[in-house]
Parts: structure tokens; sequence; C-alpha cells
């Protein structure tokens, strides 16, 4: 496909990683953001060319994606990012990709896919760890049992901790509640209430907590299994705590103690240290079931979830720049197939 690849938010923890990535697989990506001062000192060193431009400008973004043909918008929070870099993908003709895991985002690109077929534009949203890992999953259950009229997915971390970025779009999201899918809708539920016990590769086994997660939207799209819920394995200490402050979710809601949680995360937050990235890895597993009560059951194991998404964002970028991504809405398995997920290092299918 002729024209460049961008990458938009490259001076963040996550965008950074994804720029040594690029440059590590041979890929010349434009780096772009807001300021100049934050992204010049990266460019220089990974001799990268480089732009600046506000998404709340569209003249300005119309001069950024001049010549580009794939975007990889990695600026969160997504539910205020996504629109009008889309927009600005859409006037340009350059194919859109984000690392986002914001279910309203999700939903919100998916519903303009007939806008995107038109313009002959491909988009992919959640090509990070979210939901890159997560809808392989689900796509290979759904094969494994079409009948499948229930999917349940989950993960549990071994090692890691959250960057800056992703608390701060944790944060906008309050006050948050719990969703599932149900008959094909999205469906609120009690945060944090319902609780399976599963084996995962590497932990054995444990109690998952359900949660919101980005599969809600992929998930169905990639298999069209009807019933979604999504889960992750919390240590129970931080499971009772998370169950005692739900009800001040209210309280966390409001925009001037958010705008203090985000100031205070901004000020002490960095990211998994480059060794935590290397050692750690994370444990997901699927369970598709039938309505006569028969059940399929997979795992696997990817490396550390930032690692994993600089990795993934990065071949959907090499693929979307090959030509090889269509026009519309997609999900990552949708989009690229079973290839995708084979082609990221460090991914461990548990033998069945």
């Amino acid at each position: 496909m002729a024209g460049h690849l961008l990458l938009y938010g490259a001076n963040g923890y996550t965008g950074e990683l994804i720029a040594r990535e690029a440059v590590r697989r041979g890929l010349a990506p434009i780096l772009a953001g807001r300021r100049a001062e934050a992204l010049r000192p990266l460019a220089t060193e990974l001799g990268l060319p480089w732009r600046t431009g506000a998404l709340d400008e569209p003249a300005t973004l119309a001069g950024l994606l001049a010549g580009v043909a794939v975007v990889i918008h990695a600026a969160g929070p997504f539910v205020h990012t996504s629109r009008p870099m889309l927009d600005a993908c859409l006037a340009a003709r350059a194919h859109y990709l984000d690392i986002t895991g914001e279910i309203a985002v999700f939903e919100e690109i998916f519903g303009r896919d007939a806008e995107l077929r038109a313009a002959r534009v491909g988009a992919v949203p959640g090509v990070g760890f979210d939901v890159v890992p997560s809808d392989a999953l689900a796509a290979e259950l759904g094969r494994a049992l079409p009948a499948a009229e229930r999917l349940d997915l989950a993960f549990a971390s071994l090692g890691g901790s959250w960057s800056r970025g992703t608390l701060v779009t944790m944060i906008e999201g309050l006050p948050a509640v719990g969703w599932e899918r149900r008959d094909g809708r999205l469906v609120a539920v009690r945060p944090f209430s319902a609780t399976i016990d599963l084996e995962l590769p590497g932990i054995g086994r444990r109690r998952a907590v359900q949660i919101p997660w980005g599969d809600l939207a992929t998930a169905w799209r990639t298999t069209g299994i009807p019933n979604l819920r999504t889960f992750t394995v919390l240590p129970a200490r931080t499971l009772r705590l998370v169950r005692l402050l739900v009800p001040l979710l209210g309280l966390f809601g409001r925009p001037a103690v958010r705008r203090r949680l985000q100031a205070s995360v901004r000020r002490r937050v960095t990211g998994p240290s480059a060794e935590m990235r290397r050692t750690a890895r994370v444990a997901l597993w699927g369970r598709a079931t039938a309505p006569d009560g028969s059940s399929v059951t997979r795992s696997l194991s990817v490396p550390e979830g930032y690692a994993t998404t600089a990795l993934a964002a990065v071949e959907c970028g090499r693929r979307a720049l090959a030509g090889e991504l269509a026009a519309g809405a997609s999900t990552p398995s949708g989009a690229f197939g079973r290839e995708l997920l084979a082609a990221i290092p460090g991914v461990a299918w548990d033998p069945h």
C-alpha cells in the first residue's frame, strides 16, 4: 500500500514501546503527537521523522496525515481521542488502528462500518494486548464449538504492572459499571459480583471475578456467540479492597475527583520496567458452551501485556501497510485471521 505509517502518541509509555519495536522490525514510522519537545528526543534517537498536531484541530490533523496510509493511534483515553483521529483517517483515506480496550470506543467504531466501507478505509480497534490474544482465543473456541451460545473469557497477569496512560484511561471511565452480553445486547451488571473457578496455564486453579473488558464488543463480532462474560484473576486482598470501594464509585465519577486522581497518577506512575516486560507473562483462558451443555476449553499465555501490545500493534501496522486490511470495521482476528497471533513471538497455546 502506497504511503507512510504514522504512530500518534509516540511519546507515551506504550507509544515509545511501539516505536522501538517498529524500528526493530525494519519499519520507519512517522512519530506524532501534540508536543515537539516530547517527540524530538525519541525521533532523533531512532532516526525517524516526526510531526506535531493536536486532535482538536481538524486542519492540523489533515496536514499531519498527509501522505499517510496507516495510523497506529496510541494516545488515550480513547473515549476522547478515537473519534477525531478516525474522522481524520476517513478524510485522508488512511487505515486506522488503535490500542484501546474501552468498550464504548469499540462499539462506536463498529457502528461506523458502513461509513468506513464507503470510504474504502479499514479500522481495527484493539490491536494491543486488548484484544489481540483474547480475540484469537475467542475465534478458536468459536471454530471448535460452532453451536456455542455462551462464551466466558478470563486472564491473569504473572507479574507486571500498569502504565500511567492505562490508569488515566481507567479513571476516566469511572464511575464504572459491570457489563456482559446477553442475547447479543450489552447489559449492565453489578461490578465485581460474579466469579468462576478455572485452570490457567502457569498458575493452576484460580477464582476469577467478572469485569467489563473489550472482548464484550469484539468477541461477539468475531464469533457470533450471543452471551459473553469477561473475567480477571485478582489477589484475594485486592478483590476485597475493590469490593469495599464499589459503593464509592459514584464519588470517583465526579469530574473534580477524577482530575485529582489522574493528576496523582501522572506524577507518580511510570510503567513496568524493562526487566518486568521481559519476564512477566499473561495467561488467558476461555470456555465456549452449547445449549446441550457440551463445552470446549482453551488456554494460552503471552508475553507481558505492554510487550504484547508493542509486538501486536507493529504486526498489525505492517500487515495493513502491506495491503492486507480490507475496508470496514474489523476485530483483529476478523481482519488478519489466525496468522496474526501466530506471527507474535512468545505466544504459547496449552496442549488440549
